[in-house]
């Protein structure tokens, strides 16, 4: 697939040389932190070294004060405190993080809804657990924000209720307090913390509340970077703070859970933000797609070294399992699309099996994406309904199209570029068409067609410096290290160089391709990957000069580091 690229506009020359004269950096690095906003050497510091210092006063959110007296009461009082997370990674390392916290302090339990019985958020069948239970607050994570009727719900039952979410608000608020930074009228200097972010500014106002030292409370930060990175929030503002600090926390005194599923990923230490979206990840959101996300916390929380043991090689298990019905549905779905004649003419794809495992779609649907570039829903049936997941392309709101087709749907959430859905079978064709006209009618024609952010333009005789050691790691490649963690408005660099050529090329396990390539200017031969990107043979193999668009990554091979070209995207000289 084809795709467009998107090249940064260049920086003015003069203004890149000054800026690294004041840094004492060299000028990729310079105009790479002028991109990102970062103008002065104070915030050149904030953002290589964000300290904890610089976190928001955590009363500055609305409802804030009366959430920390209420949980402070209901500590006090020996009251009984439900935590209801959500069964995502957000949602359970919320749940995780908030019990390791309060599990001395309180009388703390917690409850992680059933993917397939309950769905996603709050549920009845919760609130009658609390109640059963005698729970007089529930605190709920990420999840509650639109629960108008199961807060009263709850509420005649006598429980109250502390709302720690991150989503969009609905036109009412549940009669509760809550903690969103997205309320219209929170006037939070960040509105884009995970789930989990939102539960620990409440544990931080305890803290302050209470007089508490941070220590025990910066120990859990690694539940926050498994959560930012997990849930794709941005990486910037006080969500670095949190996650850098959160991944030095794992990397330094990993907690024995995610030791255990890094290394059952055969993922050495230290990682990267990327590295626990790919790893730990998937295994936590396994539980919760094909069991209960209640396994996942309890195998965060867990001090006992044999059930972590044991749960981990389960949830590894599960993950394994996933990876399977994931591989088996895509192909289906694939085919399916195969056999479907409006398909190339359609600018949507949806796509339908009874028999598909609910707890999958939706990783399906973001497959699709990758071979039909076009906003895509994947349905299957469960408890006599059509229920399913929606992906977009970037760019599209896809939640925007799902909402005019609201009269076909029996419920329906989520947010721009993911979305889940509930219908009834009857609606199903009606639906299809009226989706494709809704996203038709919105989407521009170059959204269809998927695309390369270009940071900057890079020659091979940048990479080193004259008097660097060829088969080391380049003092680039180690100052780039140094912008992590990488994510969402913090994106790692992607370069280009121009006029390239091949010296050697290979398929590697027949999808992906391997090669040598330097530039005439150049004494450098440079090693590059491509993931399956075998395809590209044709134009990287033919003589001819070629473009290459890729990130900087290190090779470790037999005890040797050296730099790779990881590729983003081949393409023959304009």
């Amino acid at each position: 697939m084809q795709k467009r690229w998107l090249v940064n506009t260049t920086i003015d020359s003069t203004t890149v040389e000054e800026f690294r004269s004041v840094l004492k950096v060299d000028e990729v690095v310079a105009e790479l932190l002028l991109q990102r906003g970062i103008t002065t050497f104070e915030e050149a510091e904030k953002f290589f070294r964000p300290k904890l210092n610089e976190l928001h006063d955590p009363f500055l959110m609305k409802d804030m004060k009366e959430a920390v007296e209420r949980l402070q009461e209901a500590i006090e009082n020996q009251e009984r405190i439900l935590l209801f997370g959500d069964y995502d990674v957000d949602g359970t390392t919320a749940v995780a993080m908030m019990y390791s916290f309060l599990k001395d302090t309180a009388i703390i339990d917690y409850y992680i809804p059933d993917r397939y019985k309950e769905g996603y958020g709050l549920s009845k069948e919760g609130i009658d657990f609390a109640a059963e239970n005698a729970v007089d607050l529930v605190v709920s994570l990420d999840c509650g924000i639109k629960s108008v009727e199961l807060v009263a719900y709850a509420k005649e039952k006598g429980i109250d209720f502390i709302i720690c979410d991150h989503h969009t608000p609905g036109p009412e608020l549940p009669d509760a307090l809550v903690l969103d930074p997205k309320r219209e009228d929170c006037n939070y200097p960040y509105d884009e913390l995970s789930g989990c972010g939102v539960g620990f500014k409440l544990l931080q106002g305890l803290c302050d509340y209470n007089n508490w030292d941070y220590a025990k409370l910066f120990e859990l930060l690694d539940f926050l970077a498994i959560s930012i990175g997990a849930d794709i929030v941005p990486v910037t503002g006080e969500n670095r703070v949190l996650c850098y600090h959160g991944m030095e926390r794992l990397n330094a005194h990993p907690r024995k859970a995610f030791r255990e599923l890094l290394l059952l990923a055969k993922r050495p230490f230290p990682v990267t933000l990327t590295d626990v979206v790919f790893t730990i990840a998937p295994r936590i959101n396994a539980a919760g797609r094909l069991r209960s996300g209640r396994f996942a916390v309890d195998l965060m929380i867990s001090g006992d070294v044999d059930q972590i043991d044991l749960l981990a090689e389960e949830i590894n298990a599960d993950n394994t399992d996933r990876r399977a019905l994931d591989k088996e549905i895509t192909a289906e779905a694939l085919k399916q699309i195969e056999n479907d004649p409006c398909s190339n003419s359609n600018v949507t794809t949806v796509v339908f099996n009874e028999k598909w495992h609910k707890g999958v779609v939706g990783i399906v649907a973001s497959r699709l994406i990758e071979t039909h570039y076009k906003p895509t829903i994947v349905l299957t049936e469960s408890n006599g309904m059509i229920t399913g997941s929606a992906r977009s392309v970037h760019g599209f709101d896809v939640y925007e199209a799902i909402c005019a087709c609201e009269n076909l749907l029996e419920q329906f959430g989520g947010h721009k570029y993911a979305a889940g859905l509930t219908m009834k079978r009857e609606n199903l064709e009606a639906f299809k068409a009226q989706f494709e006209q809704a996203v038709k009618e919105r989407i521009q024609p170059e959204l269809l067609v998927p695309e390369q952010k270009i940071d900057l333009n890079l020659s091979f005789n940048q990479i080193f410096t004259s008097q660097e050691n060829r088969l080391q790691l380049p003092r680039l490649k180690r100052i780039l290290s140094q912008f992590e963690p990488h994510g969402p408005g913090n994106m790692k660099p992607v370069f280009t160089s121009n006029n390239v050529f091949s010296t050697d090329v290979r398929i590697l396990k027949e999808v992906h391709l391997k090669l040598a390539m330097t530039q005439p200017d150049s004494d450098l031969v440079i090693e590059g990957i491509g993931f399956n990107m075998s395809e590209k043979m044709d134009t990287v193999a033919s003589g001819l000069p070629f473009q290459v668009a890729y990130t900087l990554e290190s090779n470790k091979w037999n005890g040797k580091e050296t730099i790779q070209l990881n590729l983003k995207d081949v393409r023959e000289m304009l």
